[in-house]
């Protein structure tokens, strides 16, 4: 290891210079007093650049921008504030593509500043609650910056030896959490049917919030159920505790939920730590398409902001605004798809705006997130369209009936245009 200095001791400019580019942990894995030098310093040492792939604290906000261009791959968390003051650029990229993008110097990365665990007693620090590309910033970075944060749990899989650190930041506070979300009555509609999708033995993908907690509270009576996902809350610690998550059929990683982020709270965090049931590991894993392709019974499920009749996704914006991002919704709505005994699972309400828009519509109003020809099951609190193999007209027809009651005249209509077309 290098220097090591406590958090008031951390003088930026000793190690940065204008124009440096600076790629950081993300979610609950992010460095925040890292994060919060940068704020108060960058300005200082100017024309800085910095990437974060999401965020859940309160430290990027417009008022920050002045002090480095921040990018990431999408309006996810509390980034939205600096998406509406046109303050972050917007990167569109799957989540498996960070991490070889960083390597190859497209995402450039002069310093790298992450959150480490304390180490073990061979000086391996555990990346702790986030291990998707830190391990690639760290090789490609001239300065690799680290909060030693007493409070983030030893979690095997991704570690950083102290060798490979040049500026220790020793510090105790407790990571960035992300509380449950409420479970609405439409959440719950939600959840009963993708639920049904998710039999003993399944191997499950999902991510964070209301729809993946009411999820996890429902498959309580399954048994031998396996994980391998991008990110995980709370209810992967009941899950387990219940004996309903064993990954005892996984045909790889036997006996071990294979993660690449925790984004929870301190149970979470307490569960995790030096717990060898989980791994964490990098993007290069989780999302890697031909480890994907070993994992039969594999359910994703994945959210949206809205889905036309043919089954086209949008993910990301609605007009001229930027809600969501590409994610690793690609990565798992393939593997899901083409999984002997799985399925991918997009999932959203049918309306937004207090019921007075339609989220199944006859055009997306922003990008293609995910193609129709990988979709696979859309799911809404009216039930479950499964879309795979079917015509265009019968996966119209199909979406029709899923979508709320007050719209459905109007999409009918456009779907008897698909029928009659044929395209």
């Amino acid at each position: 290891m290098g220097e090591t200095v406590t958090a008031a001791e951390l003088e930026l400019a000793r190690y940065l210079k204008a124009g440096d580019a600076i790629v950081m942990g993300q979610a609950c894995g992010e460095p925040s007093t890292l994060v919060e030098a940068l704020v108060a310093q960058g300005a200082s040492i100017g024309r800085l650049k910095a990437f974060i792939a999401t965020s859940f604290s309160q430290a990027f906000q417009p008022e920050t921008a002045s002090a480095f261009a921040l990018s990431s791959m999408g309006s996810i968390g509390t980034l939205r504030a600096m998406v509406k003051a046109n303050a972050l650029g917007i990167i569109p990229c799957h989540v498996s593509q960070v991490g070889p993008l960083i390597e190859a110097g497209i995402i450039p990365c002069d310093v790298a500043m992450i959150q480490l665990s304390p180490p073990d007693e061979n000086g391996n620090h555990s990346c702790g609650l986030i291990s998707d590309y830190v391990r690639a910033a760290v090789r490609k970075a001239r300065i690799v910056i680290a909060e030693i944060n007493s409070a983030v749990p030893f979690t095997y899989g991704e570690t950083i030896h102290a060798s490979e650190i040049d500026v220790a930041v020793i510090t105790d506070r407790a990571p960035v959490e992300v509380a449950a979300a409420p479970v609405s009555e439409t959440d719950a509609a939600i959840a009963r049917h993708c639920a049904d999708f998710i039999g003993d033995g399944s191997v499950i993908q999902t991510g964070v919030g209301a729809v993946p907690d009411a999820i996890l509270r429902l498959l309580g009576d399954r048994k031998d159920l396996g994980v391998h996902s991008g990110m995980l809350g709370d209810g992967l610690a009941d899950l387990v505790e219940a004996g309903v998550i064993t990954n005892a059929r996984k045909e790889v990683d036997a006996g071990i939920s294979i993660n690449g982020a925790l984004i929870g709270t301190r149970r979470l965090y307490d569960f995790a730590d030096r717990n060898k049931e989980i791994r964490m590991c990098a993007t290069s894993y989780t999302h890697d398409a031909a480890v994907l392709a070993q994992l039969s019974r594999l359910v994703t499920i994945n959210s949206a902001l809205e889905v036309d009749l043919t089954g086209q996704v949008n993910a990301e914006a609605s007009g001229s605004n930027y809600f969501g991002g590409t994610g690793g919704q690609v990565d798992f709505v393939r593997a899901g798809a083409r999984s002997p005994g799985g399925h991918a699972i997009i999932a959203l309400s049918a309306t937004a705006r207090k019921g007075t828009l339609s989220k199944i519509v006859t055009d997306v109003s922003g990008p293609v997130t995910t193609a129709r020809s990988e979709v696979d099951v859309i799911v809404t609190e009216f039930g479950a369209a499964q879309l795979k193999g079917r015509s265009l007209a019968e996966r119209a027809k199909a979406m029709v009936a899923i979508a709320h009651p007050d719209f459905r005249e109007e999409l009918d209509r456009a779907a008897q245009q698909i029928a009659q077309r044929g395209f």
